[in-house]
């Protein structure tokens, strides 16, 4: 795993250090399991994995988390609560609290922001992309985190340019996910799937915000 991501993970961790004194060993296994799990996936993980690449004895990870899924927990917990809900809407406020003129640039500008944001977290986003589908108290972690933080300050913006004029007349909900569906689906081929092709992030920005106006104008281009 990069240095870099060793650093924001340690940092996000001892995050919780007011709450729970979080040890170096358990920063060890957490990192060792981010790298394993995002390349092998949780299932095909075993704990043994993991603490040979942290360096720990095997009872050492069940002595802080007893077993691989509170391990499993222990990782995308701090990441729901610190990272997607105050750490993203934090970092989300450069795009969120800007008065824009036009639909358009605020797509552009959140387009901008979620791309950066997926590239600087890609092996913690994966274990996520992984997981939640399959773990029901991931998915209310998510929902509760993502949902109440994010889509509903999104969806207000929609229905302010809704009133505007500047987009069609549709049920907010909807637009905010048909556009949500275009970022998240090439931030993950990106970063996620294929981050050995050659790809031109200004060229398919472009198209992307062309793709959701010409969908969304209320004159689109013929």
């Amino acid at each position: 795993m990069p240095d870099q991501v060793e650093q924001w993970l340690a940092e996000l961790l001892r995050l919780n250090d007011e709450e729970e004194k979080v040890t170096e060993k358990q920063i060890k296994i957490v990192q060792a399991a981010v790298e394993i799990f995002a390349e092998k996936g949780y299932s095909a993980t075993s704990t043994s994995e993991i603490a040979q690449k942290a360096g720990v004895a095997e009872g050492t990870i069940f002595r802080h988390y007893k077993t691989k899924q509170n391990l499993l927990i222990a990782i995308v917990t701090p990441i729901m609560e610190k990272l997607v809900a105050p750490f993203v809407i934090r970092n989300f406020q450069e795009v969120l609290n800007v008065q824009y003129e036009h639909f358009e640039d605020f797509m552009r500008a959140m387009l901008i922001n979620r791309l950066a944001f997926t590239r600087k977290y890609a092996p913690v986003l994966k274990v996520m992309i992984h997981e939640i589908p399959f773990n029901p108290d991931l998915q209310a972690q998510f929902m509760e985190h993502v949902s109440t933080n994010v889509v509903e300050r999104v969806r207000r913006i929609v229905v302010h340019f809704q009133a505007q004029g500047q987009i069609i007349e549709a049920p907010a909900d909807s637009i905010v996910r048909m556009c949500a569906s275009t970022i998240v689906g090439y931030a993950v081929t990106r970063y996620l799937l294929a981050p050995e092709r050659d790809w031109n992030d200004d060229e398919e920005i472009d198209l992307m915000v062309r793709f959701m106006m010409h969908g969304l104008s209320l004159n689109p281009v013929r």
